[in-house]
C-alpha cells in the first residue's frame, strides 16, 4: 500500500510539474498562416506589419472608417486560428463604415515572436497608438476581443480612455478557465498568464457589449456571466440560448455587434459636435 501511495504520488507531481511547464503550450496555438485578403473577402484591406520589438512584427488588417469620426475597432482574436478567419465580421463592420484593424500576434504570421501575456498586451498598445499617430481619437476606437483576446481587450480598455468595448466569449481570468479544465490540479496557482479580466474590467470606463453561448463548452457562460457582474455600467450582456465558442454570428451576434458600434458612432458624434461648439 505504502509502495502504491508513493507511485500515486509520484505520477502526480509528475503531472503537475508537465502541466505548469508546458502551460504555454495549452494555451496559445501558433499559426504560421500568412493568410490571403482575397482568399478572405476583405480584398480592399491592406496587410500590414506592425513593429512590436526585438526585430519582431505582427500582421494586422486593416481598412479606414468611410467617414471622418466613425468608430474604428481594433479586434483581438482568440488563441488559435489566425486574422483571416475572423475577416467575416470584419467584411460586416467594414460595410457598415466602420474602420477595422484586425490585429494579429508576434507568435503567428510568421513573426517570429513568442507568447506570453505581457508579450499580446504590448502588441495591443503598439496597434493602438499606432492609429492614434495616423490621427485617430483615443475615444474613436472599439477595443474588440474575442476569447483569449477578451483578456486583451479588457486590459487596454482599462489602460486607455476608448470609446467602448466588445466581449465575444469572454472570462473571468485564463486562471479561473484552467482551474475547471484541470480540476484535479492546483492550476488555479500554477498560471502564469492570467488574464485577469475581473481585477482590470471595474476601471473600464466606456460602454461595454458582451455576448456569449450557453452552450460554449470551451468557456463556460458562467465564467461570462461573473465579468459582466463585476462590469461597471453603463453595460449590456446578450446570452444566445444554444450558442457554443465559435457560432455565435450565426445566433445573431453580428447584428448585436452592428447595433452597438451604430449607437457609439452617434455617441461619439455627437461628443464632437458638443466640443466644437464649446458646450
Amino acid at each position: 500500500m505504502i509502495t502504491f501511495l508513493a507511485l500515486a504520488a509520484g505520477g502526480y507531481t509528475a503531472l503537475v510539474v508537465a502541466l505548469y511547464l508546458g502551460q504555454r503550450s495549452l494555451l496559445y496555438r501558433p499559426d504560421g498562416t500568412v493568410p490571403d485578403l482575397h482568399a478572405h473577402g476583405v480584398a480592399d484591406m491592406t496587410a500590414i506589419r506592425i513593429p512590436v520589438g526585438s526585430g519582431v512584427e505582427s500582421l494586422a488588417w486593416w481598412h479606414p472608417p468611410r467617414e471622418p469620426g466613425r468608430p474604428v475597432v481594433v479586434y483581438f482574436h482568440g488563441n488559435a486560428g489566425h486574422i483571416g478567419e475572423r475577416a467575416y465580421k470584419a467584411r460586416r463592420m467594414i460595410d457598415a463604415g466602420f474602420g477595422v484593424l484586425l490585429a494579429g500576434y508576434r507568435y503567428n504570421a510568421g513573426a517570429g515572436g513568442a507568447p506570453s501575456e505581457a508579450a499580446l498586451l504590448t502588441d495591443g498598445q503598439t496597434a493602438i497608438l499606432q492609429l492614434v499617430e495616423q490621427g485617430y481619437a483615443m475615444d474613436q476606437l472599439i477595443l474588440y476581443g474575442e476569447s483569449l483576446g477578451s483578456g486583451v481587450a479588457v486590459a487596454l480598455a482599462a489602460d486607455n480612455g476608448v470609446g467602448g468595448v466588445i466581449l465575444e466569449t469572454p472570462y473571468s481570468s485564463i486562471a479561473e478557465v484552467a482551474q475547471a479544465i484541470y480540476w484535479f490540479a492546483p492550476a488555479k496557482w500554477l498560471i502564469r498568464d492570467r488574464y485577469d479580466s475581473m481585477a482590470q474590467v471595474g476601471r473600464i470606463r466606456a460602454p461595454i457589449l458582451i455576448f456569449h453561448g450557453d452552450a460554449d463548452n470551451t468557456i463556460p457562460i458562467r465564467f461570462a456571466r461573473r465579468l459582466y457582474e463585476a462590469a461597471p455600467k453603463p453595460k449590456e450582456a446578450h446570452f444566445l440560448p444554444g450558442g457554443g465558442h465559435t457560432d455565435l454570428y450565426d445566433l445573431g451576434a453580428g447584428e448585436l455587434v452592428i447595433d452597438f458600434l451604430e449607437r457609439r458612432a452617434a455617441s461619439i458624434s455627437g461628443h464632437s459636435r458638443a466640443a466644437e461648439s464649446g458646450a
